[in-house]
C-alpha cells in the first residue's frame, strides 16, 4: 500500500495535468478563433475591393479619351478641347 504521501503526490500532479489542459486547450480555443477572425476580416476586405471594381466598372462613363489616354475626343463633353484634339489627330497621321 502507498503511503499517505506518495497519495498527495499523486492527486497534486493529476490535478496540475488537468489544469495544464484546460489551459493548453483554452489558448488553442484562443488561437482559432483568432484565425478565422483573421480570415473573416480578409474575406470582408476583399469583398469590397471587388465590389468596388465592379462598382467603378459600372458606373463608368462611356469611352471618351483616345489611345493617348490624354486627350477627350467626345464633343458633348465639358472638358472636350478641340484644339488639342486636333494636335493629338495630327500627331497619329503623322506617325
Amino acid at each position: 500500500m502507498a503511503s499517505s504521501g506518495v497519495n498527495v503526490l499523486r492527486y497534486s500532479a493529476l490535478i496540475a495535468g488537468a489544469c495544464y489542459g484546460l489551459y493548453h486547450q483554452s489558448s488553442l480555443n484562443a488561437q482559432r478563433h483568432k484565425a478565422q477572425v483573421d480570415r473573416d476580416y480578409q474575406h470582408q476586405a476583399s469583398l469590397i475591393t471587388q465590389a468596388k471594381a465592379e462598382f467603378k466598372k459600372k458606373n463608368m462613363p462611356p469611352e471618351s479619351v483616345t489611345r493617348g489616354g490624354d486627350v477627350i475626343s467626345d464633343p458633348n463633353d465639358p472638358k472636350f478641347d478641340l484644339e488639342g484634339y486636333l494636335t493629338a489627330l495630327m500627331g497619329e497621321k503623322a506617325k
